[in-house]
């Protein structure tokens, strides 16, 4: 740090000094007061190089230098500085983002105060060293095979459940059912619903742009809104589940592939928006078909199992996607692997077959189009609709979903589209 501080003062000390470029003035007698200078090298930088030099080196250091005088430490206790560790610093394992402010000021309890008010009452040094003590944002992950929940700050999920399409009763009304499904993923991360955010990423469903589709995507998000709402959830965010792939992909136009528990969606999305004028494909497969479909391959080769975790186990750790299906028949692609508490299996070309159905569903007994082929309709629609002037924003395409994990399938897709 020290080599780092030399080189930038050497870099700034034949620098002209001017109206835009002042050296720091921390009071009118810090030019004679020792606690009051940062020394007398220092005094000399501008107060934006001495900034940019305290985001090079980094929050810990920032903290350290903070401790050398009363100088110092008004300069790193800069609300700037320390927005910016937040909102950009990588050098730590847990990324920060502007939602974490939200999670500070929810620990005052409920309702959630506007944060632009209170800006000038917030010391961001003492927010960054409070975000260890802050447990999050709840992220529900409302799947169409079961659902996901857990904590912002962590990349392991707390729990599963039955998605709250399928939750409980399914004669009962809608917001009974919404009701009894909060309240169950709230008492399973033993966490009062309103002392937390929650993020809840929404099922594909009701894929038409006709009114009656409209009608009842309005009526779910409402009846979700007004349950969390009743629980005093300070804030929510429900979003579909193509459209937050997509934002996680660092994208806002593009062709999210969304391979789910039970089917594939194929959804355009321009500026944050689904276009369901140009259509969402739908393929009637999903991991639930390739588990079983393995299992179907197994069986036909006198490989026993005892239960389809043992299928799903295999599938999640052996099975790809062969960039070339033909030529891979005719290699030996056996492995094997342990799946505790069950034993030793061994898979040959099953590996490759399992994912194969999703470019050629027929060989799986399915009635439907390819994935690539599905893709390259949505294109073609998205092109024909001239929605904007650039036609290059169908051209990006995401892969989602637990199945879109296997080996070879994005290079596959980008052969083939």
């Amino acid at each position: 740090m020290a080599t780092l501080l030399r080189k930038v003062w050497e870099s700034v000390s034949t620098r002209s000094s001017s109206t835009s470029h002042s050296p720091l003035q921390l009071t009118s007698s810090s030019a004679t007061s020792s606690d009051s200078s940062l020394g007398p090298c220092f005094d000399s930088i501008p107060l934006d190089i001495l900034l940019q030099i305290l985001r090079l080196v980094g929050p810990k250091d920032a903290i350290k230098l903070g401790c050398v005088s009363r100088a110092w430490r008004s300069l790193v206790s800069d609300n700037l500085l320390w927005i910016y560790f937040l909102q950009y610093y990588e050098g730590h394992d847990d990324p920060w983002d502007s939602v974490f402010f939200a999670e500070l000021n929810l620990r005052s309890g409920y309702p959630l105060q506007t944060f632009p008010s209170r800006t000038g009452e917030l010391s961001f040094m003492r927010i960054y060293g409070q975000r260890a003590q802050v447990p999050g944002s709840v992220i529900i992950d409302g799947g169409s095979g079961y659902c996901k929940f857990g904590w912002s700050k962590y990349a392991c999920l707390s729990g599963r459940s039955a998605t709250f399409l399928e939750f409980g009763n399914i004669e009962s009304p809608m917001y009974a059912r919404l009701r009894h499904f909060f309240g169950t993923i709230y008492s399973r991360m033993q966490v009062k619903p309103s002392t937390q955010p929650i993020v809840l990423s929404i099922p594909i469903c009701h894929y038409d742009d006709t009114d009656s589709a409209k009608a009842s995507r309005r009526q779910l998000k409402d009846a979700i809104h007004t349950v969390l709402f009743d629980m005093n959830v300070p804030a929510v965010c429900a979003v579909n589940q193509a459209t937050l792939a997509l934002f996680a992909a660092r994208r806002t136009s593009g062709i999210v592939v969304n391979i789910g528990f039970q089917v594939t969606s194929v959804v355009p999305i321009l500026n944050g928006k689904v276009t369901r004028k140009v259509g969402v494909e739908v393929i009637g497969l999903g991991a639930l078909k390739l588990t079983g479909y393995l299992k179907e391959l197994m069986q036909q080769n006198n490989i026993n199992f005892e239960s389809l975790y043992t299928v799903r186990t295999l599938k999640e750790n052996l099975c790809y996607v062969a960039a070339d299906y033909k030529t891979e028949l005719l290699k030996d692609t056996r492995a094997s692997m342990e799946v505790p508490a069950v034993g030793w299996f061994t898979l040959s070309k099953e590996r490759f077959q399992t994912g194969e159905i999703l470019f050629q569903p027929r060989i799986g007994g399915v009635c439907a189009m390819g994935l690539h082929q599905a893709v390259a309709l949505c294109m073609d629609h998205c092109h024909a609709a001239e929605l904007t002037c650039d036609d290059t924003w169908f051209k990006t395409i995401v892969l989602s979903g637990g199945t879109a994990c296997l080996p070879g399938l994005a290079e596959v897709r980008e052969g083939t589209t």
